[in-house]
């Protein structure tokens, strides 16, 4: 029965992952408030007052090695996008000493939210729970997901990312299921 229920169960996650899709471009993004990881109340409406767009970007955490390149690579790069107005956000369901290692490994300057009600990833459609067996196999390999996250549950975003604009709308959109892909800062200056 116990071997039914677990199979029954990564059916299921399996099935949510592969079922999720990306807002679309020309919809309105979901509005959110939220403190980053400098103490600073994020409130994308007012953000968006202010900015001319908002790059929005999920990633799963900091042991994730394909995470802290891109945002290495926003970090390396965030001159050229904020001199076209942007506004650089990520979202992780990571907990503060994670998201600390995050801009220690990173230097990430720009706003670093921790999700931890995933509030923002479900608006985003972006949350997941990951399957028992790939969950003990990351156990195995020395990482507990939901420990990292200071969680119970083993629930990680797709590596997403938006551009969002001044009138709220989603202007880019970046959904791939596969966590080792990722846009290139040459794509979202492109689209920004």
């Amino acid at each position: 029965m116990k071997k039914i229920l677990l199979t029954a169960f990564i059916i299921f996650a399996t099935a949510q992952l592969f079922a999720q899709t990306a807002l679309k471009v020309g919809e309105k993004a979901p509005l959110f408030n939220a403190k980053d990881n400098s103490g600073k109340l994020i409130d994308l409406k007012k953000v968006l007052k202010e900015h001319q767009s908002v790059v929005l970007f999920f990633y799963r955490g900091q042991w994730c090695p394909f995470c802290s390149k891109h945002i290495k690579n926003l970090q390396d790069s965030l001159q050229v996008l904020t001199a076209k107005g942007a506004y650089v956000i990520g979202v992780s369901p990571e907990n503060a000493a994670g998201m600390d290692k995050t801009v220690a490994k990173t230097k990430a300057s720009f706003s670093i939210i921790s999700d931890r009600d995933y509030s923002i990833m479900k608006a985003y459609q972006v949350n997941y729970v990951m399957e028992p067996g790939l969950a003990d196999k990351y156990k195995k390999g020395g990482l507990d997901v939901a420990m990292a996250n200071g969680q119970v549950d083993y629930v990680l975003p797709v590596p997403a990312t938006y551009i969002i604009g001044q009138d709220g709308k989603i202007k880019f959109a970046y959904f791939d299921k596969d966590y080792k892909k990722r846009p290139s800062v040459k794509v979202l200056e492109a689209a920004l």
